[in-house]
């Protein structure tokens, strides 16, 4: 006799993480991440203890949901001492080709293709209900070609009709899938709703025999997404995180969500993605807020806004508990921006630990147990011990590591600051070329912190350091995306005497840009930063 496997289903409850189902307050949640996550963690406990040999989290049709529960899984795998594997699929709800919550069948696999599900890995990922068979090929041959896990699809007998009873037959459905499985899209085959013994006899006939898929072997790149999927390839060249969701940085945005108008400060995340921004950068850390409900509100209305909540978000926050709480609202792939070691290696590695259980890349800032690295031999130094750390004790891929070896102001007057941008530029082709995988990111602005007021002078210093960074190899960085200057289009003088700051090519480098930078200034503008 053939063996026989109990896989214990975990279904999506009734309740979705990702939208407000009050149409008055898009930021509400009728359930939240704790909660399903409490939850899940009662019932796959109860599932093992009954003996099942594998887990089904099924008819996701809100990634976050299904990100709750993946971390429910691996807190009782932790609990229990021993794992099962994880099989996982989502529900297109409609021919848009997208789950309930929005997002596509690719961007799906990349958001749980990320979670770190325990030592099984992710078995398998695939499609089930809501459609007949017919209408899921093209969803599936997106998701089959983003994932290396196996490939399921159970769907149900065709759409329901007016009594709410499914008529497609065995020998249909059996038809359609065994196309699927010739097209090498299947490992896995099944029913869900309006599915009988008959259509599984039928089913298992018509695909006996068949070869299964064979995986891709997806290249080692960085995978992000919101609602859809963002892939950093090498023709991408540069990668704009949008700066302007910055309370430290932004003026208008601060003013906004102090005055607890965050529609305003979601209005300004659009207007970054509207100007070329294709990662959002959020950042609430201000002493008169409460950060953690600050970032649960506002990424609750970013995630009702599909115009925003398309392209992947960076949490940024210097303190663990914001971090975490916006990684409880992330139904996408995100980035954590940052990690350190300023707390030692062992907080380090659980808090890297912790990231990947929620799914997400990280930022890791140059500063460690003495302080920020501000020399090219400290952030060297650094960013190799982190990546050692990262790729071997906390199980991170090198491709969803990004490091931010700190941008620091140059022209300020004193001489131990000149080399600050020639030794980030340094630095990055160091990373580039000794820790394989791994990107380089910078906040943009902080070059010219000295320039306050003189926005065509700091525009002129982004422009001419992102030139050099990006040739050194810099992936990406957070910058005001609708305000960069063109390096070819600067005036030829300024051009010049910034490079010489920027490269530190003389000694007088800041002594010679001051004294041209007042033939440059405009009209009263807040910053080059943030706005």
């Amino acid at each position: 006799a053939r063996p026989r496997f109990v896989a214990g289903a975990v279904g999506p409850t009734n309740r979705t993480a990702s939208l407000s189902p009050d149409v008055n307050d898009p930021g509400f949640r009728a359930v939240d991440f704790d909660v399903l996550r409490a939850a899940y963690e009662e019932q796959i406990g109860a599932l093992l203890e009954g003996g099942a040999d594998l887990l089904l989290v099924e008819t996701v049709f809100d990634t976050l949901n299904a990100k709750a529960a993946l971390f429910a899984a691996r807190e009782v795998f932790d609990r229990l001492g021993r794992a099962v594997p994880v099989m996982v699929s989502g529900t297109i709800t409609d021919a848009s080709g997208r789950t309930l919550s929005g997002q596509t069948a690719e961007a799906f696999a990349v958001s749980i293709g990320a979670v770190d599900v325990g030592p099984e890995g992710l078995f398998s990922l695939g499609l089930n209900c809501a459609l007949g068979a017919d209408m899921l090929r093209p969803h599936l041959r997106a998701l089959a070609g983003a994932t290396e896990a196996l490939v399921s699809c159970h769907p149900n007998a065709g759409l329901p009709n007016e009594f709410g009873e499914y008529d497609e037959s065995p020998e249909h459905m059996a038809r359609v899938l065994r196309a699927f499985a010739e097209e090498g899209l299947l490992n896995v085959v099944g029913g869900c709703c309006g599915t009988t013994p008959e259509h599984i006899r039928v089913l298992a006939g018509a695909v006996r025999g068949l070869a299964p898929r064979v995986a891709p072997e997806l290249p080692r790149r960085l995978r992000l997404s919101g609602l859809e999927a963002f892939e950093v390839t090498e023709n991408t060249n540069f990668v704009n995180v949008g700066e302007r969701t910055n309370v430290t940085g932004s003026p208008k945005f601060s003013k906004a969500v102090l005055a607890g108008d965050l529609e305003a400060g979601v209005s300004i995340a659009r207007q970054q993605v509207d100007g070329g921004a294709q990662i959002v950068d959020v950042n609430v850390d201000e002493g008169m807020l409460d950060g953690v409900a600050t970032m649960t509100r506002f990424l609750n209305l970013v995630g009702s806004e599909p115009d925003v909540a398309r392209v992947p978000v960076m949490i940024d926050s210097s303190r663990w508990e914001v971090l975490e709480a916006g990684l409880k609202r992330l139904q996408g792939k995100g980035v954590v921006n940052s990690l350190s070691l300023k707390d030692g290696e062992a907080e380090f590695v659980r808090r890297a630990r912790q990231v990947r259980r929620y799914g997400a890349a990280v930022v890791v800032m140059a500063f460690d147990e003495q302080g920020q690295a501000d020399t090219y031999e400290r952030r060297v130094e650094v960013c190799a011990r982190a990546y050692r750390l990262l790729t071997g004790e906390a199980g991170f891929p090198a491709h969803d590591v990004i490091f931010d070896p700190n941008v620091l102001t140059v022209a300020t007057g004193l001489p131990e600051h000149d080399r600050y941008a020639v030794d980030f530029i340094e630095a990055t082709r160091w990373i580039k070329a000794n820790l394989p995988g791994a990107l380089v990111s910078g906040g943009i602005s902080n070059i010219s912190f000295s320039f306050r007021g003189n926005n065509p002078v700091r525009e002129a210093m982004h422009s001419v350091f992102l030139y050099h960074a990006v040739r050194a190899g810099l992936d990406m960085g957070i910058v005001n995306a609708g305000q960069l200057a063109v390096y070819d289009d600067l005036d030829a003088r300024l051009r010049e005497h910034v490079e010489d700051v920027i490269l530190a090519r003389r000694a007088d480098a800041t002594e010679r840009l001051l004294e041209i930078a007042g033939e440059f200034r405009a009209g009263p503008r807040e910053t080059a930063g943030p706005a």
